[in-house]
């Protein structure tokens, strides 16, 4: 009589095969066939997961992003690596994206989305245009992110973070870049524009 599948079984072949081309990797004679090995490995992982989400569970597309989003990290040309931060924190942005759109009352999911998101992105851009701007773009970017959860989420409060942090990126970003006297020219022109109207209007 045959005995009942195990996963064990699998989870142990799986455990041995890692093991043996662990060590293999260590001493320096399977580098490249360890790398694909863990990759595929934690991509499998991640697709497990993510079935999970036709039954309904919601909650298995957060180890199922991560662990999909390394998977890919690990699979990465070594032409591709300052794309690593872009690929692991992008993939864990979309879980919560996913989150949201599955149900829209979700609007907590916008947050750690689009700070995900922004991190993600951002990750590019030291070398690009340097630390500084980066910080700017950093700011925005949630400042668009609680925007967002007050226009689509209907979270009022939201506009409020979202202008402080809007604010802060643009001066940050704009105090670091060769037209910044011009924006505050114009803001000092509208400014005063704007308490001389008020004078004569009120007379």
């Amino acid at each position: 009589m045959l005995k009942k599948f195990d996963p064990r079984i699998v989870l142990g072949i799986v455990l041995l095969l890692g093991g043996g081309l662990l060590l293999l990797q260590t001493l320096g004679m399977l580098r490249d066939a360890a790398d694909w090995f863990w990759g595929v490995v934690f991509l499998g992982a991640g697709g497990a997961f993510l079935s999970l989400l036709l039954a309904g569970h919601w909650w298995g597309v957060f180890p199922g992003m991560t662990l999909l989003a390394l998977g890919i990290t690990i699979l990465l040309p070594e032409s591709f690596e300052n794309f690593e931060g872009l690929v692991f924190l992008g993939g864990i942005g979309i879980a919560f994206w996913i989150v949201y759109f599955m149900d829209r009352s979700n609007w907590w999911a916008l947050i750690p989305a689009g700070v995900l998101s922004t991190l993600a992105i951002i990750t590019m851009l030291p070398d690009r245009i340097g630390g500084m701007e980066t910080g700017g773009f950093f700011f925005l970017g949630l400042g668009l992110t609680f925007l967002l959860v007050a226009l689509v989420g209907g979270m009022r409060w939201a506009f409020y973070p979202a202008a402080v942090l809007g604010v802060i990126g643009l001066l940050t970003t704009a105090s670091l870049m060769d037209f910044s006297n011009y924006i505050w020219a114009a803001g000092l022109i509208i400014a005063g524009g704007y308490m001389i109207f008020r004078y004569f209007a009120n007379r």
